[in-house]
């Protein structure tokens, strides 16, 4: 892969004329949790109303059915998307796979709809189940991956399989960043444990992501005409690039301030860093999305 440098794009409309299909990630581009930006909502409508399709992908691990009450709540127009896939929507063929377990479940109560349906049995602890499933942290306000790493060890000595339904690490909540599933991944591969995910940067989401857009265009997809819009860098950058999409990196949302030069600007030099870190590219960064 070239490294080099992503292509400093302050807004979408200056390329949205070469795009059919936007791949666009929730938390952290078009929402911080606690409340949505209009910037990037009214960017999506109008590339919407301009004859594109905005799929939005997120790395929730709850079905997309479950998570459009969320978007609503905190003020994501329903014009600014057409079609909406998740990395549970993507999990539950993984789960399914391996039911009725039984299965450890980490997570908090709101991931439930998760396993509606799966016939799933619940193991109480790990001495007992046949596979762990995480959804994230259970109190992810207070809890560190730290506080699972007895449970995790037991299962990892058992060799369980670990199904992770959010590979994120880290999002922003507010002014925060909060732990997600994908670090009690993290700590459980550390331990010499085995992780399944099928969300960002997976494959398994993108083909759903695809169909989806398949389904609106009517036809098949030019993936040279798919832009993938995130800021993750393990996620949403490496996933794009895993599937040869174009990506245009959020450079401002979980990394902050990190790629902003001294006069605030985006810095494309700071941002390349951020992604060579990873061995990554982006055709384009930006601090937000905006038309």
């Amino acid at each position: 892969m070239v490294m080099t440098l992503p292509h400093a794009l302050p807004h979408l409309g200056a390329v949205a004329g070469d795009y059919d299909i936007l791949l666009c990630d929730v938390w952290g581009v078009i929402h911080n949790g606690r409340e949505s930006w209009a910037a990037p909502c009214e960017a999506l409508m109008r590339f919407n109303r301009e004859g594109g399709h905005v799929v939005l992908i997120s790395n929730s691990p709850r079905p997309a059915s479950d998570v459009i009450a969320q978007l609503d709540g905190l003020g994501v127009p329903r014009e600014a998307w057409k079609a909406f896939v998740t990395s549970g929507d993507a999990t539950r063929a993984e789960l399914a796979k391996r039911a009725p377990g039984p299965a450890l479940l980490l997570g908090p109560e709101r991931d439930a709809p998760l396993y509606a349906g799966l016939g799933l049995d619940v193991a109480s602890d790990a001495a007992d189940a046949a596979f762990v499933s995480v959804t994230g942290l259970v109190d992810d306000e207070t809890e560190t991956p730290e506080d699972y790493r007895d449970r995790l060890t037991v299962a990892a000595a058992r060799d369980l399989e670990l199904i992770c339904a959010n590979p994120d690490r880290v999002v922003q909540r507010g002014d925060r960043l909060i732990y997600c599933g994908g670090s009690l991944a993290d700590l459980y591969e550390s331990l010499g444990g085995r992780v399944v995910m099928a969300g960002k940067p997976y494959a398994p989401i993108y083909d759903l992501a695809i169909r989806e857009a398949q389904a609106l265009l009517g036809r098949p997809v030019d993936r040279s005409r798919v832009l993938c819009i995130g800021d993750g860098v393990v996620t949403d950058v490496m996933g794009a690039n895993a599937q040869a999409l174009d990506c245009l990196f959020i450079a401002q949302g979980i990394h902050g301030d990190q790629a902003k030069g001294e006069d605030g600007a985006l810095d494309p030099a700071r941002a390349g860093e951020l992604l060579k870190a990873e061995t990554t590219y982006a055709r384009y960064a930006a601090l937000e999305l905006a038309w």
